[in-house]
């Protein structure tokens, strides 16, 4: 998916310095991390330095790498990991056009979310990555595409499939469309468990 398709985060000052501190946490070096993202190691730079801001598809993108949740990437801090998120405590955050809410705990494998995707939107995120989604249309028309195959859902229809599997959303309807959405963090350190750490990082001595 092309960045010329999305536009900016609005307003999220604690993007930038937050990719890059995440990113040497994870002992990724920038060339490694953009190639994982599907980036140019200069679009990642622009990322970490705040002259371009990240669309929600992308911080999606750039969490499953650094094995983390998009909470963190903006800077979120949460406390305890409640089993119940109120209704009332959920604050939404904009990206790229896109809207989110948090629907479950930081710090998972897994991570919930509820989305509003603008109409004709197709984001940037990497169209191919380890993991699986699921997602649940609540209100207006989804375009799933799947490989070769575009799908069109609506209310109450749902879809689960491989990230391998190459992919794209866009909303059909001018108001958008409202979704649930579930992602998995194959990187993340309770994944690490079952998988075994990932091969190919650098050490922190050679990270930028």
């Amino acid at each position: 998916m092309s960045s010329s398709e999305s536009g900016p985060v609005e307003d999220l000052p604690a993007v930038a310095p937050q990719l890059r501190a995440l990113r040497r946490r994870a002992s990724l070096t920038l060339e490694v991390a953009a190639r994982a993202a599907g980036l140019s190691p200069a679009h990642l730079s622009r990322l970490e330095t705040g002259q371009r801001q990240p669309s929600l598809p992308m911080l999606l993108a750039l969490a499953r790498i650094y094995g983390t949740t998009v909470s963190e990437l903006l800077g979120e801090t949460v406390g305890d990991r409640d089993a119940v998120v109120r209704a009332a405590d959920r604050e939404p955050a904009g990206a790229g056009g896109w809207t989110y809410w948090q629907a479950g705990a930081a710090g998972r494998a897994m991570q919930a979310l509820r989305v509003h995707v603008p109409y004709g939107t197709q984001g940037d995120v990497v169209r191919v990555h380890p993991g699986e989604e699921w997602l649940y249309v609540l209100k207006g028309r989804l375009r799933l595409r799947l490989g070769d195959t575009t799908h069109l859902l609506g209310p109450g229809d749902s879809a689960h499939f491989d990230s391998l599997t190459p992919h794209r959303l866009a909303a059909a309807d001018h108001d958008g469309a409202e979704l649930l959405f579930l992602h998995t963090l194959l990187q993340s350190p309770a994944a690490t468990l079952c998988l075994g750490p990932a091969t190919g990082h650098p050490t922190m001595g050679d990270t930028p």
